[in-house]
């Protein structure tokens, strides 16, 4: 994509505000995408490598993501090019959000995506003095923090053994990119739902064992020591992004896009691969698995937990009751296993990829929106 212009077409996006801070040096852009089904609703993140591009492209699932849950919000993400770890990251936080705040919270509210946390929702409500800026604020403001629950994660899960049931995988091995919040939270599900996990992987390595790995025992010690738990395990030491490549009837990349490609999906040995991150492959690589008997679930159907969980925190912004979260948990494993179903048999049906059934039925939900609104012309 040269520029933005290249990326409009008849679905969005509507709006791209470009911001930034000479002071903090705060780089940052907000997209919102279709708000045709409801207010711009996205998470936000924080990353040295945050392009307009990719923000683009990640409002663009979100409009998918909550249309193909039925839920009535529009799709748009923004992003913070800096590093999360900078001892200025409030500042640069609190510079991003007073640039936005002629469209926050009127027509986009902020949640988390990588490199922001529960706490830096709470910072972004304070700097606009309204409870309903963000979503995912800690527990004792009132909030849910849906990634300290791991909703996310556990809705992967629940997807992963709903497209297990209908191919026979029940129980069996599974290989997680990412142990992160949602990969953290997708083994911890999957270790009770029985199934074995035999590789996962953090920013500082990747570890593999082929009779399963201790799930118990690398939650006590991410609990400790955060993603350096890897090094605890030299011995189960396997090279950075081979995990996704090791023997396993399941593999769920949860943690970054465009790691699947037509250079390596062939290395896939799994039968059932889950999108637990965003865009973790691309079309090509989708083909491929296709031809390869490989069933896919998507991103924006497996890992619509978080939209679920930020659709009742939305309900719940000036509220002084707090949400259930039993609530919260059930309305999600019944969502996201209907959906699964849904999209694997109008694959089949229809002779397409599941991401091309997906996008058809998210698609199909948005122009039905668009029409009623007239946001479309009539031809």
């Amino acid at each position: 994509m040269s520029t933005i212009f290249d990326a409009m077409d008849e679905w969005g996006p509507e709006k791209v505000v470009v911001v930034s801070d000479t002071k903090t040096g705060m780089k940052g852009v907000l997209v919102i995408d279709n708000t045709s089904r409801g207010i711009g609703k996205g998470g936000t993140r924080m990353q040295p490598t945050v392009s307009v591009g990719e923000i683009s492209r990640l409002a663009r699932v979100m409009t998918w993501k909550w249309a193909a849950v039925d839920l009535f919000f529009g799709g748009a993400k923004a992003g913070i090019r800096a590093d999360p770890h900078s001892p200025y990251k409030e500042e640069i936080l609190r510079a991003f959000v007073r640039a936005l705040r002629n469209e926050v919270p009127q027509e986009y509210v902020y949640g988390l995506d990588m490199g922001l946390t529960e706490n830096d929702a709470a910072i972004i409500n304070d700097e606009l003095g309204d409870r309903g800026a963000a979503v995912g604020t800690p527990f004792d403001l009132g909030g849910i923090p849906y990634d300290q629950l791991g909703v996310t994660g556990f809705g992967v899960a629940e997807v992963v053994d709903e497209a297990a049931a209908s191919l026979g995988l029940v129980g069996r091995r599974v290989a997680i990119q990412g142990f992160g919040a949602v990969g953290h939270a997708t083994a911890e599900r999957l270790h009770a739902l029985g199934y074995t996990v035999v590789a996962i992987s953090t920013a500082h390595g990747a570890i593999h064992d082929p009779a399963g790995l201790d799930i118990p025992v690398l939650l006590r010690l991410r609990a400790e020591v955060g993603d350096s738990l890897v090094a605890h395990l030299p011995q189960l030491a396997i090279e950075t992004g081979t995990e996704l490549f090791v023997d396993a009837d399941i593999v769920v990349p949860a943690a970054l896009q465009d790691v699947l490609t037509e250079s390596n999906v062939s290395r896939v040995r799994g039968a059932l691969l889950v999108e637990g991150a965003n865009l973790p492959t691309n079309a090509g690589a989708q083909q491929m698995l296709r031809r390869a008997g490989v069933t896919v679930v998507p991103d924006f159907i497996a890992n619509a937990g978080g939209v679920v969980s930020a659709a009742f925190a939305m309900d719940a912004r000036y509220s002084a009751f707090r949400p259930q979260t039993e609530q919260i948990f059930t309305t999600v494993s019944a969502k996201l296993r209907a959906n699964t179903l849904t999209v694997l048999d109008e694959a089949a049906r229809q002779d397409l990829t599941t991401h091309e059934a997906a996008t058809k039925l998210a698609q199909t939900r948005v122009r039905a929106a668009m029409d009623l609104r007239g946001k479309r012309l009539p031809f």
